[in-house]
């Protein structure tokens, strides 16, 4: 499995260690060290290069802003804080993120999931995404898109049905969140509680997709969008 390198940088004891569990459970990143100053991370990283940041801004001697300016090329940063008046500039030097103490894990995962999509070289655009990580069952699973054949939402959970005949991945997470993981030239969304991928359908009846023995409903609002995914003209099947 592809991993992100990173380090965890904050002058706040408890906010580094919150931080550093939140890296060590997520199984896409690899913590290469936790430091308290942004002083010691700079000589870390000249020695040992990593991908990602984990990084506070407000911090003695040496500034998380100005620890940004001083990256090499390749790194990238995304920072967390308790103050908000910071998340302009730290937009302006490029940062992948900007996190608001405190940070729920949810909120921390959902930045590291895009750090991985960007250093991995995957835009969503690009339909070079292979799998996406979801949070079920306490834990983060690994889902190949190749074994996705439609999704399934319920107000904040979605439901993820498999080719391989194995049981659902039920997750929290709202629809248009996993909507934005997804490559947009193989899923489409095909009514406001469904998304499906454009090689597993079989069949078009009507107002409904066929995969194999599920019957996915087609609203009308989403029918051109679902037509120009297919390359089809404007004419439905009646």
């Amino acid at each position: 499995m592809r991993t992100i390198s990173c380090i965890v940088i904050d002058d706040e004891p408890l906010a580094l260690q919150l931080m550093e569990s939140y890296v060590k459970k997520t199984p896409f990143l690899e913590l290469k060290g936790t430091f308290p100053s942004a002083t010691a991370a700079f000589e870390f990283i000249q020695n040992e290069p990593v991908e990602l940041l984990f990084c506070d801004i407000q911090m003695p001697s040496l500034s998380g802003m100005e620890l940004s300016r001083m990256l090499p090329e390749g790194t990238r940063i995304i920072f967390t804080t308790a103050f908000s008046q910071y998340a302009v500039e730290g937009f302006k030097v490029h940062a992948l993120d900007y996190l608001l103490k405190p940070i729920s894990y949810d909120d921390f995962l959902e930045s590291a999931k895009h750090a991985f999509s960007v250093l991995s070289g995957q835009p969503n655009d690009a339909g070079q995404v292979r799998s996406i990580f979801v949070k079920t069952e306490y834990r983060l699973r690994q889902i190949e898109l190749d074994n996705i054949t439609f999704i399934e939402g319920f107000k904040d959970y979605v439901r993820i049905h498999l080719a391989d005949g194995s049981d659902p991945v039920l997750t929290l997470m709202r629809m248009k969140t996993l909507e934005k993981q997804l490559p947009s030239d193989r899923f489409v969304r095909v009514q406001k509680s469904y998304i499906v991928q454009i090689p597993k359908i079989e069949a078009i009846e009507r107002s409904h997709i066929i995969i194999g023995k599920d019957r996915i409903p087609i609203g009308e609002a989403y029918l051109e969008s679902l037509l120009k995914a297919i390359g089809g003209d404007s004419i439905m099947p009646n």
